[in-house]
């Protein structure tokens, strides 16, 4: 059953096939998205152990192109794009002054001077608006193609075999957080090996009037390989088991890479200034006021954004993202407690319907493909 919210802001150029498919629809970051299909458990599953087509139109596509646009996007961000080869991908991160992150983002270097920078759906405008403020007085223009582009992921063990006969690109010489251009199933396309659910998979960006023919290619090899269309919710999931943040949950403006474990993105010996430089230099000092943490709870119940953490009468930190894992079997959450109670096996009680639920605190992620 469709359930539609009322004035989504935007519409995926597959939504008449999500319906069609019988998708569950609703309101995420501004765009009317399928959320699932059928059983969320049986589409995690399938992309753990087979293939899933997911349908991610809705996120923001960001070009910076111009002499000055590595070392613009070097002062904008707190990643080095500038270092980056041509062809190459990184994890990057928009941070206001006081170090507070505005988004998490991905950034190709697709030449010596054209970058592509894919934001989340709902602070792609934000990002939008910051970067072209922070381009000023650089040689460096954006063009904001969030409208124009779609973009679909092939993600599982079998994306290879799926993708492979249907594109130009040799896939396997493309390493992760690598991208390419050429043609998939006859349509030009930009094909980056990166994803988010922790498995291996291939992300392909098209002009948005040929997405609904890169679909139809695509879900084909698709089913016959076992695979189906997957939703956000099995989306949520998988991340979650890869130990991957969500704007939201785990990242937002009261909250800075370190804390969220994510120091290793923040380029402090790059040349030159940016934007929340002072700011994490002083965290990356004194250590950061609290981390984030994997959960695996040992009783009845599941954590949940918002459930408060507690050892014994102190209330350490809180819970920013849990589900039943349906990979590892048992109840699992990410969740921000003090430092000093961050160590691996620390036993925490998760505060779940007013009954204190035990948990202890593990490394992440709690689910690594090569494991």
């Amino acid at each position: 059953m469709t359930n539609a919210p009322d004035l989504p802001i935007h519409l995926s150029p597959l939504t008449e096939v999500h319906r069609d498919l019988g998708a569950r629809l609703i309101e995420f970051g501004g765009w009317l998205m399928p959320v699932q299909y059928g059983s969320i458990i049986e589409e995690h599953r399938t992309v753990r152990e087979r293939v899933g087509l997911f349908d991610l139109s809705h996120m923001g596509e960001l070009y910076v192109e111009g002499p000055d646009a590595g070392p613009a996007l070097a002062a904008a961000l707190v990643s080095d794009p500038a270092s980056m080869a041509i062809g190459r991908a990184q994890y990057s991160m928009i941070c206001a002054p006081n170090g507070g992150v505005i988004d998490d983002l991905i950034v190709y270097r697709l030449a010596e001077a054209r970058y592509l920078v894919v934001a989340n759906a709902a602070n792609a405008a934000t990002v939008s608006d910051a970067l072209a403020e922070r381009l000023e007085g650089f040689k460096a223009v954006l063009d904001d193609r969030s409208l124009a582009t779609g973009l679909l992921a092939v993600q599982g063990p079998l994306a290879s075999a799926v993708l492979g006969p249907l594109t130009d690109v040799d896939l396997g010489s493309l390493r992760y957080y690598a991208s390419a251009e050429g043609t998939v199933a006859g349509l030009t396309a930009l094909v980056a090996r990166t994803g988010y659910t922790g498995e291996d998979g291939f992300e392909v960006f098209v002009e948005t009037t040929h997405t609904e023919a890169l679909w139809d290619a695509l879900i084909e090899p698709v089913r016959a390989a076992g695979g189906g269309p997957i939703g956000l919710g099995a989306r949520d999931t998988l991340r979650l088991e890869a130990g991957m943040p969500l704007y939201g949950n785990e990242l937002d403006l009261d909250t800075n890479p370190f804390e969220a474990g994510l120091g290793r993105v923040v380029k402090l010996t790059k040349p030159g200034d940016f934007v929340g430089r002072m700011a994490l230099e002083k965290v990356a000092r004194d250590g950061p006021a609290r981390r984030l943490v994997g959960l695996v709870v040992e009783g009845r119940g599941i954590a949940r954004h918002g459930h408060p953490v507690w050892i014994g009468d102190r209330r350490t930190g809180v819970v920013t993202s849990g589900t039943q894992s349906p990979t590892l079997g048992v109840p699992i959450a990410m969740a921000y407690v003090a430092p000093g109670d961050a160590e691996p096996g620390t036993v925490v009680d998760v505060e779940i319907r007013d009954a204190r639920v035990p948990a202890r605190t593990v490394a992440l992620p709690f689910y690594r493909r090569d494991a």
